[in-house]
């Protein structure tokens, strides 16, 4: 049934202290991808990113699931748009692309879309209760779309075994094989997402922007041309205010301006 103006939001945004926490809170249907949430994901993260006062977005979810991939049961039967052909990709390139890192914390299983939305992210931190599955074979179709983001994370050997096995793995092995960085017993969880966003709170905005550009960029075909090119990335940022107010901070031995209170 199609969601109306009337519907409770199922994806909450809360901002404190530099840092915005994206909930998914569709917990009636495992935080599946559905057409509300996609759209309410989307407005969330974009609002995020244009906020000055973030600097950095944690992706969290409410209930069991952190989320169990597109919604079936919207998808039966519906034509391209409903499927979210166009909203997926683009949750997962701004994840992937945002200037702000994204943390991802699992306290609970993902499955297709939602493993693709972990790897979009650049931290993940799972309980050790969590699981992962790229169940799409199973159901005859295919993970194409969320491969963009996962496959640059795992080993091909794992890739190869968990696409086509559609296995379920835990949050042990998916620290393991790269899909996420963390997996903690339930009870530090929390702790150590805080660990993680203490420390990206501390990042200049525009130098943890631009090493999110640079760890995503094509390296060139020599090994002179890339030192040539981070040569003068390098030095750009050196002379930058951000640069030149951290060499300063560092020498007076205080705290950089762009660091937030709290």
């Amino acid at each position: 049934m199609a969601d109306t103006v009337d519907s409770p939001e199922l994806v909450h945004l809360a901002v404190e202290a530099g840092i915005a926490t994206i909930t998914l809170d569709s917990a009636r249907n495992r935080n599946a991808l559905s057409a509300q949430l996609r759209r309410e994901l989307i407005a969330h993260l974009d609002a995020a990113i244009a906020d000055d006062a973030v600097r950095v977005i944690v992706l969290t979810h409410t209930g069991t699931v952190f989320c169990a991939g597109m919604d079936l049961k919207e998808s039966r039967g519906a034509g391209a748009e409903q499927q979210g052909v166009t909203e997926v990709p683009r949750i997962l390139t701004t994840l992937w692309d945002s200037p702000k890192p994204v943390v991802a914390r699992l306290s609970g299983p993902a499955r297709a879309g939602g493993v693709g939305i972990v790897a979009a992210c650049d931290i993940a931190v799972a309980a050790e209760s969590a699981t992962f599955a790229f169940s799409e074979v199973r159901i005859g179709v295919v993970p194409a779309v969320i491969s963009v983001t996962v496959l640059p994370r795992l080993s091909a050997r794992a890739a190869h075994e968990l696409f086509l096995t559609g296995e379920t793995f835990d949050a042990r092995r998916a620290a393991a094989v790269g899909l996420i960085n963390s997996a903690v017993p339930a009870e530090a969880l929390d702790d150590e997402v805080a660990r993680y966003t203490g420390m990206l709170r501390l990042g200049a905005p525009g130098a943890l922007a631009g090493a999110k550009a640079m760890l995503r960029r094509e390296r060139p075909a020599t090994m002179s041309e890339d030192f040539a090119a981070m040569n003068t990335l390098s030095a750009s940022y050196f002379a930058s205010e951000e640069g030149q107010e951290g060499i300063l901070a560092f020498g007076e031995k205080r705290t950089p301006s762009w660091v937030p209170e709290g």
